[in-house]
């Protein structure tokens, strides 16, 4: 049985994701769809360590995008003190635009269509927390999956939920 063309290309893409091809001095490297993040990122000052984008999918009119200033394709390459700044500043961004109803969501290694690491900064949808969360006091006690999968983070009561073990988390955000 023979795959669509499309299904292929998707799959490469995704297995792109895992291994990074985006060079920062190769241009050719650098307009791979999957380095796109990357792009954007050298567009912003030096001394901003995150910054911040309007998702450009057109289904997703309500979602913006958090990432960090440094090359980082993994959370967990980030040094815990800037990886800490970054939940921060995310977490500021998506008070501000949705209160307490805010919701961040990393997409597990599978499904990553971007090398550079962001969180998808939404509206956490009604009903989304059907499983046991980790609880945490704050951003610092936010543990990051080694396993690959994505998780999802939102608050609840002065805390927050922490879900992880899907490879697709963004879902439990409006779009």
């Amino acid at each position: 049985m023979l795959l669509p063309l499309s299904l292929i290309l998707a799959l490469a893409a995704l297995a792109e994701t895992r291994t990074c091809v985006c060079e920062l001095n190769n241009a050719e490297s650098m307009a791979a769809k999957q380095c796109s993040l990357c792009t954007e990122a050298e567009k912003q000052a030096p001394d901003s360590p995150v910054f911040f984008l309007k998702d450009i999918n057109p289904r997703k009119p309500n979602r913006w995008l958090a990432l960090p200033r440094a090359h980082q394709h993994l959370l967990s390459e980030m040094p815990p003190e800037a990886r800490l700044a970054y939940w921060n500043a995310a977490i500021e961004k998506a008070r501000a635009l949705w209160g307490d109803d805010w919701g961040l969501a990393m997409n597990g290694d599978e499904r990553r269509t971007q090398c550079h690491t962001h969180l998808h900064i939404g509206k956490l949808l009604e009903g989304t927390e059907t499983s046991p969360p980790a609880i945490v006091d704050s951003p610092a006690g936010i543990a990051i999956p080694t396993d690959g999968t994505g998780f999802w983070v939102h608050p609840v009561a002065g805390k927050l939920h922490v879900h992880s073990g899907e490879q697709v988390t963004e879902f439990v955000l409006m779009r």
